[in-house]
């Protein structure tokens, strides 16, 4: 296991730093010199670093937006009943949940929810948070705001009998791999944190994202056994429906964190605007969207991956997600300044853990074109 232990310090002017002086650099700004050099190719840069969704968001997303925009009074942290009643509806569809059972709740988009779970369940100093070796930046990010210390770790038995463990992440398909976790690991996991009394979030955002396997939610029934005591799932509409710039997310799980969890964003302000709810319950109700979007990633995950086998990559997992985790077994800076030197800009695997230091994350969030385009220069 590696522990990550935050310690106290002061910031650079000499005032304390409080738990901002635990927090790593943000990593998109050690990318700037790499996205400097692409952006200096003729045909301009090819961005396939962060994974921001380009293609447009659906008429009927919007409409419902618009519609919903005279909006003068306060919307509900919890929800809108439609935005319940939809949010309800899609877990027991998408992820196999019961629907009489699983509390439901809006989140503002879902990085915000990853960062601020840990104090929103109390954790705090003397705490543990399991985190994947490789994983989201933000699981650490938000174990540190905490003031917890983090171990990264993908087998439970290399973490032990440790009864300061709080919380436990799992990601599947994971951010940046793209590895799909099978129901039985998934279920070792919630019995092991259930034996400790921590609580399992499951960061469930590429789930509609299965290409060589089929992903499966904590809270289906082959996991869960339909009991969902200490089982979050974490899900955003940010990739399956262009809504990144709408801050569309929710928690679904297990109704009594779910709850805290509402009453803590209560009293913080937490809340989603009306607008966007209502958005959502479009979004959540219209599957047809879905389908096409999935039909442009695949397409462009296909000339990616063959335009990167021929250039001498291994491609590692991969099976699901947004995401091509590539390697030539070289330092992934390295890499990096290859990709950038051909106008393509791609983000370096040390982002998301040491143990990812030899990988590039590829994202498929690009045009046709821009795709395209990326592909001749591999093959250059």
């Amino acid at each position: 296991m590696s522990p990550e232990t935050p310690a106290p310090g002061r910031a650079s002017d000499g005032a304390p730093a409080g738990r901002t002086g635990n927090l790593p650099d943000f990593p998109w700004d050690l990318l700037v010199p790499a996205k400097t050099l692409a952006g200096q190719h003729p045909d301009g840069m090819v961005d396939l670093s962060m994974g921001t969704p380009v293609d447009p968001v659906p008429a009927s997303i919007r409409a419902a937006l618009a519609a919903a925009s005279d909006a003068p009074g306060y919307p509900l942290t919890a929800g809108s009943p439609a935005l319940r009643a939809a949010l309800t509806s899609w877990v027991a569809r998408a992820c196999g949940a019961e629907p009489d059972l699983v509390g439901v709740l809006p989140t503002i988009g879902s990085k915000e929810l990853v960062a601020w779970l840990p104090t929103l369940l109390g954790v705090g100093p003397g705490d543990v948070v399991v985190i994947p070796r490789v994983c989201y930046p933000t699981y650490a990010v938000g174990a540190r705001l905490a003031g917890a210390e983090v171990v990264r770790a993908d087998s439970l038995t290399a973490v032990g009998p440790d009864p300061r463990v709080r919380l436990v992440w799992v990601n599947s398909p994971s951010n940046p791999t793209g590895q799909v976790l099978p129901p039985a690991h998934l279920r070792k996991t919630v019995d092991w944190a259930r034996e400790r009394g921590a609580v399992v979030a499951s960061d469930e955002c590429y789930l509609s994202l299965g290409w060589e396997e089929t992903p499966t939610s904590v809270l289906h029934q082959d996991v869960s056994d339909g009991d969902y005591s200490n089982l979050i799932a974490v899900h955003s509409l940010s990739k399956r429906s262009n809504l990144a710039g709408y801050r569309a997310g929710f928690v679904a799980g297990d109704r009594a964190i779910v709850d805290a969890l509402l009453t803590v964003r209560k009293h913080a302000g937490m809340i989603m605007p009306a607008p966007v709810q209502a958005a959502m319950v479009a979004a959540l109700d219209d599957s047809e969207h879905v389908a096409e979007q999935r039909s442009r990633y695949a397409a462009r995950r296909e000339v990616l991956r063959d335009a990167l086998v021929k250039a001498g990559f291994e491609i590692g997992y991969s099976a699901a997600g947004l995401y091509l985790w590539a390697t030539r077994d070289e330092d992934c800076w390295t890499t990096v300044d290859w990709f950038a030197q051909r106008g393509i800009l791609v983000a370096p695997g040390e982002f998301y853990g040491p143990a990812g230091n030899r990988h590039v994350r590829v994202a498929l969030t690009a045009t046709d074109e821009r795709v395209a385009a990326a592909a001749d220069r591999l093959a250059g």
